[in-house]
């Protein structure tokens, strides 16, 4: 359990050869002297290839999502997996946020470490020594709430076991996951099951069912019709547990959904659902917003079918140096697979700072075309202006696979002065 404040604490870490594109000469200092430092991104010291989050856009997005979800009457636990950086988890919960998401115990024993008092632990949890840590921190302090899913007969019989076993003295509130259709991903698939498994959960004393929940983001070939339909399917079935007295011990109902491609379609939804036993807790996931991104995301945002609401913007550049030009037609950057996102798009060249001159242009006739491990491919046609020492901005796609290759990213304003170190913890 955390005391004090953790997140600000990590201002105390020293800078060393842990951390990626720091500028050598910073070694020895915190992070907190060094950002005090307030240096130039370009010219005061970094090496290349360098990550940076733009500090204009992340509160952007920041304050976007708040906003959307105060209008749509949504609680918001942005998934963490995201980022894994305790400084945008504050930032969220400063912003509104009910609580931050998980996806495995780990990344609730980081949540933990810095303080985070509601996780929504969006998987069921079926290993005993995981369990009889969730059982100790809610043991320990009676403001932390913690939510898992369950989704099998068996799996509940697991956590009843070590729960049991811990001698937890809280029960662990749970949600119901719904399936999201035949080959999606995990899940309960029919009301049947659903109800199978809420009868498990309360023939235990060490489980309290509190809810229901599932991803839209798995419906198979996903459309705004499916997604509904499937949304609606999840409202139906807490109306029914509702009905059926399955939530009675709790002190609201919970319903949740919603990833970052469909949370338009979610509010329309739960907007519709109807009045309870119990106040309802709306609660959204949505965790890609507070980066955003070049590629997969700026294509799939609600933001595109909704424009009057706003637009996120992509706040990642990673920045790589040209250390070869072969030919006219090729050239090669420092930066490849263990810096830049690859599982979904090619990172896209959007910029080039000269390095003669300090200029900013853009990447005209400059394509990546692939990356080895750390190097990335660029073809260049004949319009390209591009030599070895230019700095090459590289939008990234899927910022979940972005942060997690760096431990400690510059947040960078628009003139290039770093303001502080987003840490990271995968």
């Amino acid at each position: 359990m955390a005391v004090g404040n953790p997140v600000g604490r990590l201002a105390d870490e020293r800078v060393d050869h842990r951390f990626k594109a720091l500028p050598p000469d910073a070694e020895g200092l915190t992070v907190g002297e060094l950002a005090a430092e307030r240096r130039n991104l370009f010219t005061d010291g970094f090496t290349t290839p360098v990550l940076a989050l733009s500090a204009e856009s992340v509160e952007h997005n920041l304050a976007l999502l708040e906003t959307y979800a105060e209008r749509h009457g949504l609680a918001f636990a942005p998934h963490g997996k995201t980022s894994m950086a305790p400084q945008l988890f504050e930032r969220q919960l400063e912003r509104g946020a009910w609580g931050i998401t998980a996806a495995v115990p780990h990344q609730a024993r980081v949540y933990r470490a810095y303080g985070i008092r509601r996780i929504f632990l969006a998987n069921e949890v079926v290993d005993a020594p995981a369990l009889r840590w969730l059982a100790a921190e809610l043991d320990a302090d009676p403001d932390f709430r913690c939510i898992c899913y369950v989704d099998s007969v068996r799996g509940v019989q697991l956590m009843d076991e070590a729960l049991r076993a811990a001698s937890a003295s809280r029960p662990l509130d749970v949600v119901v996951e719904l399936g999201a259709g035949e080959g999606a991903r995990t899940g309960a698939r029919t009301p049947a099951d659903c109800a199978a498994v809420a009868d498990a959960v309360a023939a235990t004393a060490t489980l309290r069912l509190v809810g229901v929940a599932g991803y839209e983001g798995e419906v198979p070939q996903a459309d705004g019709d499916k997604v509904r339909a499937w949304l609606r399917d999840l409202v139906a079935l807490a109306m029914d547990f509702d009905k059926a007295g399955r939530f009675d011990g709790g002190s609201d109902v919970v319903v949740s959904a919603g990833g970052s491609a469909w949370f338009d379609t979610v509010a329309e939804v739960f907007a519709e659902i109807p009045e309870l036993s119990l106040p309802v807790l709306k609660l959204l996931r949505s965790g890609a917003y507070v980066s955003h991104d070049d590629n997969h995301y700026s294509r799939l945002t609600p933001f595109n079918r909704v424009p009057e609401e706003g637009a996120l913007r992509p706040a990642f550049r990673l920045w790589a140096q040209v250390v070869s030009r072969p030919t006219p037609e090729q050239a090669f950057v420092n930066a490849g697979k263990r810096d830049a996102a690859y599982d979904l798009h090619l990172p896209e060249a959007l910029a080039v700072r000269d390095a003669r001159t300090g200029e900013v242009r853009p990447a005209t006739g400059i394509t990546v075309t692939g990356l080895s491990d750390q190097h990335g491919w660029l073809r260049t046609d004949p319009e390209a202006e591009l030599e070895v020492g230019d700095w090459v901005g590289l939008g990234l796609s899927h910022p979940c696979t972005s942060f997690d290759k760096w431990q400690l990213i510059p947040l960078v304003e628009a003139d290039g002065t770093v303001t502080d170190y987003i840490r990271t913890f995968f």
